[in-house]
């Protein structure tokens, strides 16, 4: 499990204080959503309905550093091995955890960006998410994961995957969505924290949605 920090307003985004999630908060199934890839700002993206990254996963050290940890899962998917001391240098990460998804995007952007903004951040302010936030969701992982990177994900609260493993994290989290099937409705996480198996599991859309709604997700 990872403390979070109270989040800072970064180029017009705010994200919610990263305290506790309400207790008992469960993420739901929410909105049904459809295997046809959605629409947004007007145009489907172009992505497979089936899409499995290649990365390379290590279990975070210590309670604190999941951020790192998630981190650099994502970059060995952009092919750039760095170690998880190295992005929590880059992260700012302490004792108390990191501080918000908008670090995340920061460190991604400055390994992969070669000057160019690669990754951003998108928040899902209030539990529980809306269908439209699900939705953009999904289409967020169509492009992203669709287009080869991951996505880094601070979520909070419980959850059942599709196994029907439950996955606690009460005081924040992050984690790695490094595939996704069902045209987008189903996503693979690669977690930090999970020392059981791989450290993956598969959990829907919506539900995801829902786990990282209080926080944020650098896409």
């Amino acid at each position: 499990m990872c403390v979070m920090l109270a989040a800072a307003a970064v180029a017009g985004i705010v994200l919610s204080q990263l305290g506790d999630p309400p207790s008992g908060r469960t993420a739901a199934a929410g909105a049904a959503l459809t295997t046809k890839p959605p629409k947004a700002d007007g145009a489907a993206p172009s992505a497979p309905t089936t899409m499995l990254l290649k990365y390379q996963f290590q279990l975070q050290p210590n309670y604190y550093f999941c951020g790192p940890a998630a981190t650099r899962i994502a970059l060995t998917a952009a092919g750039h091995a760095v170690s998880q001391d190295e992005a929590a240098a880059m992260l700012g990460t302490t004792t108390n955890g990191t501080n918000s998804a908008l670090d995340t995007t920061r460190v991604l952007n400055q390994v992969l960006g070669h000057g160019r903004t690669l990754y951003q951040t998108r928040e899902i302010p209030v539990y529980p998410a809306t269908p439209a936030q699900a939705a953009q969701l999904q289409t967020d992982v169509l492009t992203t994961v669709g287009g080869g990177r991951a996505i880094v994900a601070n979520i909070a609260g419980h959850v059942t995957d599709t196994a029907g493993a439950v996955h606690a994290y009460e005081g924040g989290h992050y984690l790695t969505v490094v595939g996704y099937r069902d045209g987008g409705g189903t996503v693979k996480i690669a977690d930090p924290a999970d020392p059981s198996g791989d450290g993956t599991y598969w959990l829907s859309t919506p539900k995801l949605a829902d786990w990282i709604s209080s926080r944020g997700y650098s896409y």
